[in-house]
C-alpha cells in the first residue's frame, strides 16, 4: 500500500511500524491516520498523549472536577494559566480551521479500539515535562517564557491550510528545530529531544508484531533516530531538584532585607528604621495591589494584596499572590457557568478576565509579579536611607 510522505515505514527487528507524522490542527492528518489503521490493522496503536493530556482531549466536563483552591494552594498558578493559554492558541487555531486541536490521536484511539487493537500513551506525562523544562532553565530564560507566554495572549496571526500542511515537511521542521536549539538548547533538550526519547522507547516496546504510531510531524526525525536505540524511562522522568542558588535567593534576600532595617535601628536611629519601614510597605504593598487592580480583582482582592506584599516578601514559605487568590476565590467563587464556559472564554483576551477562574490565576499572576518587583525596588529604596 502507498501513503503520503508523512507515513514511514520502519522494521524493528520482527516487528513492522507505521510512523505517521501530523499536524495537530489539520483534517488531511485526522483522515491519513484513520485510513492507515483501517488498512493495516495493527495490533498496537502508539499515539503522542500522556493520561492527563488525553483526558483533558476527551472530557468535556474535565474543568469542571477543577479546585481552584487546590491549584492556588499546591503552588500550580502558572502552569494551569500557561495551558490555558496554550490551549486558547490552540483552539483558535483550530476554529479557523475547523478541526478540534489533537482530534488526530483521538481518531487514532477510537480507530484502535474498532478493531479491537491495543492502545498504548506514549508520551511523558505532561506536568514532568513541564517541570523539567522550567527547572532546566536559567533566570533569564524562565523570564523570558512567562513574558512571551503572557504577550502570547495578545497576539493573533492568521494561518491558513496551506501553512498548516507546509509544516508537515521534513525541511521545515528541521530548520525550525535547529533555530529553536540556537534560542534555548536547555528548552530543545526537555521538550524535544528526551520526548522523542521517550516515545521512541514507548513505540520500541510496544506489543504486537505490527504497530502504527500517530505523532506530530515535529518528532518524526527524532523519534526515527531513537528508534534503535534504549532509553532510560525512569531516567527520562526523573525530576532534577530545585537549583541550591535558587533557595539562597529566596531566603537571602529576606534576611537581607530585615538586616539592612535591623541595622537602621542599631547604627542610626529609630526614625531612619521607621521610614525605611514605611517606604518598605508602601512599594512593595502598592505595586503588588496594582498587580491585583490590573488583573480586575475585587477591592478586598486588592486590598489584601497590599497588606501581605510586605509581609510575604520576608516569608519565602508564602506569596503575595497566594493570598489575593484565595480572597477573590472567596469573594468572586466560581460557578458552574464560569466552568463550563471556561473553554470558550480563553478563546478571547477578554475572556481571561471575564471569566471568575482564569480572573483568578491573572490576580495570583499579577500580584506575585508586582510583589517580586517591590522587593527590589523597596530594598532599592531603603538602601538610600543608610
Amino acid at each position: 500500500m502507498s501513503y503520503s510522505e508523512n507515513v514511514h515505514y520502519l522494521q524493528l527487528g520482527e516487528k513492522e511500524l507505521y510512523l505517521i507524522g501530523t499536524a495537530h490542527i489539520s483534517q488531511e492528518s485526522i483522515e491519513e491516520v484513520i485510513h492507515v489503521i483501517e488498512t493495516e490493522n495493527p495490533d498496537t496503536v502508539c499515539v503522542e498523549l500522556c493520561a492527563s493530556r488525553y483526558e483533558s482531549l476527551s472530557s468535556k466536563e474535565r474543568w469542571q472536577s477543577m479546585n481552584i483552591f487546590k491549584v492556588i494552594r499546591e503552588q500550580k498558578t502558572f502552569l494551569l494559566l500557561a495551558n490555558l493559554i496554550l490551549a486558547s492558541f490552540q483552539k483558535k487555531l483550530g476554529e479557523k480551521l475547523g478541526v478540534q486541536p489533537g482530534k488526530e490521536m483521538l481518531e487514532a484511539i477510537d480507530s484502535a479500539k474498532k478493531i479491537n487493537a491495543e492502545v498504548v500513551l506514549a508520551d511523558r506525562d505532561i506536568q514532568t515535562t513541564l517541570r523539567k523544562t522550567w527547572r532546566s532553565l536559567p533566570f533569564r530564560e524562565k523570564w523570558n517564557v512567562m513574558s512571551q507566554l503572557m504577550m502570547s495572549m495578545f497576539v493573533s496571526e492568521e494561518i491558513s491550510k496551506e501553512d498548516i500542511e507546509k509544516m508537515k515537511t521534513q525541511d521545515v521542521l528541521s530548520e525550525a528545530l535547529e533555530i529553536f536549539a540556537n534560542q534555548s538548547p536547555m528548552m530543545k533538550r526537555t521538550l524535544i529531544d528526551e520526548r522523542d526519547q521517550y516515545l521512541a522507547e514507548k513505540i520500541r516496546t510496544a506489543p504486537g508484531n505490527k504497530i502504527v504510531a500517530v505523532v506530530g510531524a515535529g518528532h518524526v526525525p527524532g523519534i526515527r533516530k531513537e528508534l534503535f536505540k534504549e532509553n532510560d524511562l525512569n531516567e527520562l522522568n526523573r525530576v532534577p531538584p530545585p537549583k541550591p542558588w535558587g533557595k539562597f535567593i529566596k531566603w537571602g534576600i529576606p534576611l537581607v532585607i530585615l538586616g539592612i532595617i535591623l541595622y537602621g535601628f542599631s547604627a542610626s536611629s529609630a526614625e531612619v528604621s521607621i521610614e525605611m519601614i514605611k517606604r518598605w510597605v508602601l512599594i512593595n504593598g502598592t505595586l503588588s495591589a496594582i498587580g491585583a487592580a490590573i488583573a480586575f480583582g475585587h477591592p478586598f482582592t486588592i486590598v489584601s494584596a497590599f497588606i501581605a506584599a510586605p509581609i510575604t516578601s520576608l516569608n519565602p514559605t508564602i506569596a503575595a499572590g497566594w493570598v489575593a487568590g484565595l480572597v477573590e476565590a472567596t469573594v468572586h467563587k466560581p460557578q458552574v457557568r464560569d466552568f463550563e464556559r471556561l473553554s470558550t472564554d480563553i478563546s478571547e483576551v477578554s475572556g481571561f478576565w471575564k471569566n471568575k477562574i482564569t480572573r483568578i490565576l491573572l490576580v495570583v499572576i499579577f500580584a506575585n509579579l508586582g510583589s517580586f518587583v517591590g522587593t527590589f525596588v523597596g530594598g532599592a529604596a531603603i538602601v538610600e536611607l543608610l
